[in-house]
């Protein structure tokens, strides 16, 4: 064997191709399928409930972090899988009903304990029987199909190259579950192998599931679809009145309304935006299954992917609708918001304009007075040193000395003006280069 350095991902990355296996089954047999939301259980109650029920028969739980668990019960087989937001399980019962009884009597879940039913964690979306019947069985004509399915929504088609048939109504009936008829037709004298009716079953209960995981978009949609639509007419009405206010005051206001809408959009795509990204996923997971059925049309019956078109389809667009809706109304937001903006910020510069050349006006006659006091300093300056000349000199005059007093104060006050006047210039430019 190569010796190298495997990638500690490899095994689980390989492995995860396999995760979900199909079932074997044999015609005629009966199943029972449940998805369950997980709700504020989440993963672990639902792991930990189906651990109670093996621990209560004795059969080994699946392992920690599972994704997928087969195991025979013994009254019943049992197929769970664990998928992003539900879990699913399959109770499947080996053999046709006992002599005398309808199709759909003696359901596979009747043989699970239903106190652990009960007890399980999250909510039931989905409920559907399933029966697969065998070739020796006679193939139902309409008014043995109307005994178990209504007449009005059913449809049926031939389904993986004609080698059976499958019918369905979409109903819930009074025991609350929905019905899936299948008959092994045989083709070609070969019935179908344990895989293929595996496969079979599994892409009929998907298609179900899914469809119900794709409709809860659609209350989503419904409940959000008015205040899109009014945030819509408010904001064309916003819109239409940006060329006809006036007034910085006006504009805020109107800002501030833009951004409350903004924010209520926001508000409503987090809400919303999950739940119309799964229901598009799981929508087209619908499309891909009923592919896969290949279908062959029954006269007289419309077709699984027909009914899908014309039932499921406009509740899809509905919830696409409202997605665009919201994003072009963010979109539109966001440009008004813009250009609202962009008329605040031209306000506001120039208010800011107007502003600074207010100040600029200020500082000029500032500076004019400022030149005047200097004058007065200078007068006020001089005043006070002559004054000290003169007291100077009169000191003298009384010391002896021949000075006059008048005289030495009348000879200061040219020079002290000047040194006076030049300091006080100087100082001045000093200032101005600082």
């Amino acid at each position: 064997m190569p010796q190298f350095t495997e990638d500690r991902r490899r095994a689980a990355l390989n492995n995860e191709v396999h995760a979900r296996p199909f079932a074997s089954v044999t015609a005629p047999m009966r199943a029972s399928h449940l998805a369950v939301l997980w709700g504020e259980a989440g993963a672990a109650a639902d792991l930990a409930h189906l651990e109670a029920l093996c621990r209560r028969h004795g059969v080994p739980p699946p392992l920690p972090g599972a994704t997928h668990f087969a195991a025979g019960f013994g009254a019943f087989a049992l197929k769970w899988e664990r998928h992003t937001e539900f879990s699913t399980y399959i109770f499947m019962l080996q053999g046709a009903v006992t002599a005398g009884g309808g199709a759909f009597d003696e359901a596979a879940i009747t043989r699970v304990p239903q106190d652990w039913m009960a007890a399980m964690p999250g909510s039931v979306l989905v409920a559907t029987h399933l029966v697969l019947q065998s070739p020796e069985s006679p193939m139902p004509d309409a008014d043995a199909l109307a005994r178990v399915l209504v007449a009005d929504t059913t449809a049926g088609s031939g389904i993986s190259g004609g080698v059976a048939h499958a019918w369905t109504d979409f109903q819930l009936h009074a025991d609350g579950f929905g019905r899936i008829l299948v008959r092994d037709c045989a083709a070609d004298g070969r019935r179908m192998g344990p895989r293929q009716a595996g496969r079979m079953m599994q892409r009929l209960l998907e298609i179900e599931t899914y469809r119900m995981m794709a409709l809860l978009a659609l209350p989503v949609a419904r409940e959000h679809a008015p205040r899109i639509d009014a945030i819509g007419e408010e904001l064309a009405r916003l819109t239409q009145g940006l060329s006809t206010i006036a007034g910085l005051d006006d504009e805020r206001r109107l800002l501030d309304r833009l951004v409350s809408l903004a924010a209520e959009a926001e508000r409503i795509a987090a809400a919303t935006t999950y739940r119309f990204g799964a229901g598009r996923a799981y929508h087209q997971l619908v499309l891909r299954r009923i592919e896969e059925l290949r279908e062959q049309r029954i006269e007289g019956l419309q077709t699984i992917g027909e009914f899908m078109d014309r039932r499921l389809a406009p509740a899809m667009r509905t919830c696409v609708s409202v997605g665009e809706r919201l994003e072009t109304i963010s979109v539109r937001l966001a440009r008004a918001t813009a250009l609202l903006r962009a008329r605040v910020d031209v306000a506001l510069e120039a208010q800011n304009r107007d502003l600074l050349a207010s100040m600029d006006r200020r500082a000029r006659l500032q500076l004019r007075l400022q030149q005047t006091v200097e004058g007065l300093s200078v007068a006020a300056i001089c005043y006070y040193v002559v004054g000290l000349v003169a007291y100077a000199a009169k000191g003298l005059r009384t010391a002896g000395l021949p000075v006059e007093p008048d005289l030495a104060a009348a000879l200061a006050v040219a020079p002290v003006a000047a040194v006076v006047w030049l300091g006080l210039r100087r100082l001045r430019r000093r200032m101005a280069r600082d």
